[in-house]
């Protein structure tokens, strides 16, 4: 389909130049714009797809960028960055070098604020509102635009709780479409399930409890409406909520049906949604399914054990858990906090609690962890997928902090399995006696081995192991790093190769000391690699070692740089960041 009219608009102000009647073709081609690029460049889909109406209106009626507009989490925004200048670039979105695939400040003054987790865009918005009242600037337009999933958690409900006391001139726009990247959950889900076009409640209106004037809900998908109310809503000063309900995936039939799926459906046929076919037949499992299935099979024979996960089930595989046993697994909504504290009250009843969070998630819940778990010294397992790297989504979802932000914390355990069987293991090992708190890192997309699924066996916590002997370079790798580091062992030639140890420390807290303390005797230099930040990693722990023994080799820590890494695929991140083998291969060598 040729898109005439979304090529004569490169700023919102071309688009505020066309006459509302042509707003519904600019949609059409808007929308079929994203899917023939999604289609083949990959990405997330049915929530822009489902704000097409909203975003062309919302450009439409307010003043962007003098009126400030804020996307909560960013998997909405594409059709704002296709409205605002970057059409042309949109082809390289979440690619090496091209634009980010959500809201970034740095990339667009349209994008007010940089957006990756949920539910900032209230506090966001508020702050800017606060700002522009200091400055004189009531007229000014601030507007969050906030999932229905997103709007349960916590840190949305404290931004609320603040505008609700203040004069500022704030909307809160509610994209309802009854679905996050998995179904929304809770009790506020329940009242906007009630909840529908031209239909408000009477009863438990929490929002107008919190003093918002709230208008809706109405259709997001009727032009003509969206633009008179936000027009009356442009007149009203104070905090105010308009409540919106979409489609997710609207304008593709299949994005419509299976809205789960279709978050961020991989490459398929734009004229038709159909899936293009992958060659998954004898490839490795995905990490996150080797974690789901082999909880069910401890949780068959351990009825002690439960799940949790904050808004992830898919995500994290634990929707295993939540099919074989309801009554022991729950989705927690995007509420990370909640989650890991839920899990501590559980475990001081005796159950084997695996909270299942994507790395990057758990930093919003660093106070629990340490408050509410390690100073009680509970026995949670964090199962922290999607550690590392992790490609396309950029700064805001790479999990290369955890072990840097959780090896000070007393009490914890810290462990990441070199592949799938140490992971089950682990899993293993976690649900039998464990007395102290346990984190299992392992990273995003499929494992290594076909045959993952052998019979469990007990580890011994903080115990290594030898993987080759030599004599004179110690490799001392940590999780996904074990095969990148043994694969770049096996380029060296020939006749160095047996100057090469490599130990697959399979511990980051406690550190094998007793291997470490042969380690030190016996070679000249170290070499660590991790897939995590080098300053204060596994690295660093190896260097205290060394410190505090009086080790004088020389260490050489190769881990992600200091600086925040930005989108592209993995092994391209790895490349840039020393990582991957041929880098690794390459400072063996220069230290032979």
């Amino acid at each position: 389909m040729p898109t005439p009219m979304l090529n004569t608009v490169n700023s919102p102000k071309d688009l505020r130049k066309l006459p509302q009647e042509d707003l519904s073709r600019l949609a059409a081609e808007l929308r079929k714009f994203i899917i023939d690029i999604v289609a083949t460049k990959e990405g997330h889909l049915g929530a822009s797809l489902g704000v097409v109406e909203l975003t062309i209106v919302l450009h439409y009626v307010f003043n962007t960028p003098d009126d400030l507009l804020v996307w909560d989490v960013g998997h909405q925004a594409y059709g704002h960055k296709i409205l605002t200048g970057r059409r042309d670039q949109f082809h390289t979105n979440r690619q090496l070098g091209g634009i980010s695939g959500f809201p970034k400040r740095s990339e667009s003054i349209y994008d007010t604020f940089g957006t990756g987790h949920s539910s900032t865009a209230i506090s966001a918005a508020l702050g800017m509102a606060i700002a522009s009242n200091l400055e004189g600037k009531k007229e000014k337009q601030h507007i969050a635009v906030v999932g229905d999933a997103s709007i349960a958690s916590g840190m949305a409900f404290e931004g609320l709780n603040h505008a609700g006391v203040t004069d500022a001139n704030l909307l809160v726009i509610l994209n309802d479409n009854a679905i996050g990247i998995d179904p929304s959950v809770g009790a506020l889900k329940q009242y906007l399930t009630k909840a529908r076009v031209g239909y408000k409640p009477k009863q438990d209106n929490i929002i107008e409890a919190l003093n918002f004037r709230y208008f809706g809900p109405v259709d997001g998908h009727d032009i003509p409406g969206l633009i008179k109310i936000l027009r009356k809503l442009q007149k009203i000063n104070g905090p105010k909520f308009l409540h919106v309900v979409t489609t997710k995936g609207k304008g593709l039939k299949k994005a419509e049906e299976d809205q789960v799926k279709y978050h961020a459906p991989g490459k398929f046929k734009p004229e038709t949604g159909e899936l293009l076919p992958k060659a998954t037949e004898n490839l490795p499992l995905k990490y996150q399914d080797v974690f789901g299935l082999s909880l069910v099979e401890l949780a068959e024979k351990n009825e002690k054990i439960i799940g949790i996960t904050p808004a992830m089930p898919t995500g994290s595989s634990l929707k295993y858990m939540m099919q074989a046993f309801p009554d022991r697994a729950f989705d927690v909504g995007i509420a990370e906090q909640h989650a890991v504290t839920l899990a501590a009250g559980m475990a001081t009843r005796g159950f084997r609690v695996f909270c299942a969070i994507y790395s990057t998630f758990l930093q919003r819940a660093y106070d629990q962890v340490i408050h509410d778990v390690a100073i009680q010294n509970l026995p949670v397992i964090f199962c922290l997928d999607r550690a590392g790297l992790v490609g396309e989504d950029g700064a805001t979802h790479h999990g290369v902090f955890d072990i840097a932000y959780l090896r000070s914390i007393p009490n914890l355990i810290i462990a990441a399995p070199a592949n799938e069987i140490d992971l089950r293991n682990l899993l293993y090992t976690a649900q039998l006696a464990l007395d102290s708190p346990l984190v299992i890192r392992y990273p995003r997309g499929r494992g290594q081995l076909t045959d993952w699924q052998q019979p469990f066996e007990a580890l011994e916590i903080g115990r290594g192991r030898c993987l080759k002997e030599g004599s004179e370079i110690a490799v001392l790798s940590i999780g996904n790093m074990t095969r990148n580091s043994k694969l770049a062992i096996e380029k060296i030639e020939a006749e160095h190769k047996d100057k090469i140890g490599h130990f697959d420390m399979l511990f980051v807290k406690p550190l094998d000391e007793t291997l470490l303390h042969r380690i030190c005797k016996k070679y000249t230099s170290i070499i660590t690699v991790e897939d995590g930040v080098a300053k204060g990693g596994f690295g660093s722990a190896v260097l205290e070692f060394a410190s505090k023994n009086d080790y004088r080799l020389k260490i050489r820590c190769l881990g992600v740089p200091d600086e925040f890494i930005e989108h592209g695929s993995v092994d391209e991140l790895q490349e840039k960041c020393g990582i991957n083998v041929e880098n690794i291969r390459e400072v063996i060598f220069s230290q032979l």
